[in-house]
């Protein structure tokens, strides 16, 4: 990650607001990691910024789309509507959606067979995956199980012969399957996926061309988390491909679908401390940020590293200074749960921190994932500036919003006659 502290400390008293700034160089060594690959297809929804897409990019990644917005954002970037660069993959279609993908003929990963349906009626012989529930899920947090009976997503196991019927009514090209049970998934779940990956499509009495491993890979976000083996993760894969590929008799592409993996760690959020206040036995630090910027730690009780920036330069961590204070890390909203240091339900959790006062900066260290992509307008607060650092130069690439940005969204209001 970027160590240019005094640098970063240069760029927070330009803007005098919160900002987000990405290593170019960490990306590039998380997209190197899973090489092995056949295919890397980015899930934007992590980091959807134009000019992150431009640089994947240039780095052979391609894109995996979940909504309309992010199909235009990928193809402002410069992705094409063939050779598969981009897959759109959801679990419905919305009418304006469904009809650029069919002017665009843009591959669809389908998790519903309603879908199916769709699709079929206005674009028959589609090119299409579709994603398959294996009836099981896992993830860091139970909002980011994407598999079981409580998963909205995908086909369940037992429906795929429904999906096939459909598939066949409407003359869809099947050429992929995929499977993804969620966000943060362990080495013994990953082997129960790929053995149920080999079962559906030995089942399928059906050629396909691609399966996909999803994403979910995991993030060390503490010291003490393990970084995954990108390595044992493909062999695992790997070995699974290889048997689909003797069922079938031919060589089986295998994609993975990586979104906090290769852009998590090269993500910093960076806030000043306005207000401090000695509460009971605990401090509350006050930053200029909150779950506007930073949804993840109200979402799932996520844990980041915060270090202090001090105004003559200082870098302090945690861990660094001999005496530490009860602390608790929040934002400037109208609400109690703007708060950065809490628990998957919502419990606040001290951190022991060296004394922080007003003035200092704070560092959000791993945030380059779902941090900016779920900023939100709340309490009328404008979306804050990203900086890309890239061969050693910082770009900016998105803007600050201004206040008169939101409000142009509600004047001049029109009469709408029925």
């Amino acid at each position: 990650m970027f160590t240019n502290i005094k640098k970063l400390l240069k760029i927070a008293k330009y803007y005098k607001q919160p900002f987000w700034v990405y290593d170019a160089n960490i990306i590039y060594k998380k997209i190197h990691q899973l090489k092995l690959f056949d295919t890397i297809r980015f899930a934007q929804k992590s980091c959807s910024n134009i000019n992150i897409l431009k640089f994947m990019k240039n780095l052979n990644v391609k894109i995996d789309a979940v909504s309309l917005g992010e199909i235009e954002r990928a193809l402002i970037a410069g992705y094409q509507t063939k050779n598969h660069d981009i897959v759109f993959t959801a679990d419905l279609f919305d009418i304006p959606t469904l009809n650029r993908i069919n002017e665009l003929k843009i591959p669809v990963n389908a998790g519903s067979i309603d879908m199916l349906h769709q699709l079929g009626r206005i674009s028959p012989g589609h090119l299409i995956w579709i994603r398959i529930n294996p009836g099981f899920g896992h993830g860091h947090n139970k909002k980011t199980n994407t598999g079981g009976i409580n998963s909205k997503h995908g086909i369940w196991y037992t429906d795929v012969p429904i999906a096939l019927s459909a598939i066949k009514k409407y003359q869809l090209r099947l050429i992929g399957i995929h499977m993804h049970i969620g966000s943060g998934v362990n080495y013994y779940h990953l082997k129960k996926v790929c053995k149920k990956m080999e079962e559906c499509v030995l089942s399928l009495n059906h050629d396909i061309k691609i399966i996909s491993a999803g994403g979910g890979l995991t993030v060390p976000y503490k010291k003490t988390d393990k970084a995954i083996d990108t390595k044992h993760y493909f062999d695992l894969w790997n070995l699974s491909r290889k048997k689909i590929s003797s069922h079938l008799g031919h060589k089986v592409h295998l994609e993975i679908e990586p979104g906090r993996f290769l852009i998590a760690e090269s993500g910093l959020l960076v806030t000043q401390v306005f207000a401090v206040k000695k509460i009971y036995k605990r401090y509350f630090v006050l930053v200029n940020a909150g779950f506007t910027e930073l949804m993840r730690p109200l979402l799932y009780g996520s844990y980041h590293n915060i270090s202090i920036i001090k105004e003559n330069g200082d870098h302090i961590t945690e861990k660094k200074s001999s005496q530490t204070y009860n602390t608790v890390i929040g934002g400037p909203l109208c609400e109690s749960g703007d708060i950065f240091t809490q628990t998957e339900d919502g419990t606040i959790k001290d951190r022991m921190m060296p004394k922080i006062v007003v003035g200092d900066y704070l560092i959000f260290h791993n945030t380059g994932a779902y941090g900016a992509s779920m900023s939100s307008n709340y309490n009328s607060r404008p979306l804050v500036p990203e900086i890309f650092f890239k061969e050693n130069q910082f770009y900016e690439i998105r803007r600050s919003q201004t206040i008169q940005e939101l409000l142009n969204l509600e004047l001049n209001n029109r009469k709408i006659i029925f």
